[in-house]
């Protein structure tokens, strides 16, 4: 027969792990709100972060922009986008850049920098918490 603190324990542990899983915020990719490109699949922004492709679904030049490494919005949009993990997408640009095939996206230091960054230039692209869009972006792909 479980004891009552075998049974809080267990309800605790339970607890947490809901509680762990909802602190992921949905994380939006974002372009300039006048942009022509409504929306973007996975492998398309991919794509882009990855240093594969450097043009929007428009053909123009894509200006991404990504978060500091510290940012769980990074960590989150990373694995869900590209299937990578921070180490993996760090390896891909310093061969990238190594061999002079690509530049990384520009690191800002804040999702408001971000979406200050995308509404002021029309071919930006970047990702910020979804609860932080407003109308001076367009989300193109949301992360769940």
């Amino acid at each position: 027969m479980k004891t009552k603190h075998q049974i809080f324990s267990g309800l605790f542990l339970l607890a947490a792990l809901c509680i762990s899983g909802m602190a992921q915020a949905q994380v939006a990719v974002i372009v300039n709100s006048k942009s022509p490109t409504a929306t973007m699949t996975a492998d398309q922004v991919s794509a882009i972060f990855l240093g594969k492709s450097n043009t929007l679904p428009s053909g123009a030049a894509a200006l991404a922009v990504d978060l500091p490494e510290s940012a769980a919005a990074r960590d989150q949009f990373y694995s869900k986008v590209t299937g990578k993990q921070a180490a993996q997408v760090k390896a891909a640009w310093s061969r990238l850049v190594f061999s002079g095939k690509a530049t990384p996206p520009k690191e800002l230091a804040t999702a408001a920098d971000v979406k200050k960054f995308v509404a002021a230039n029309a071919d930006a692209i970047g990702y910020i918490e979804k609860s932080a869009v407003d109308a001076s972006v367009k989300v193109v792909l949301s992360v769940d």
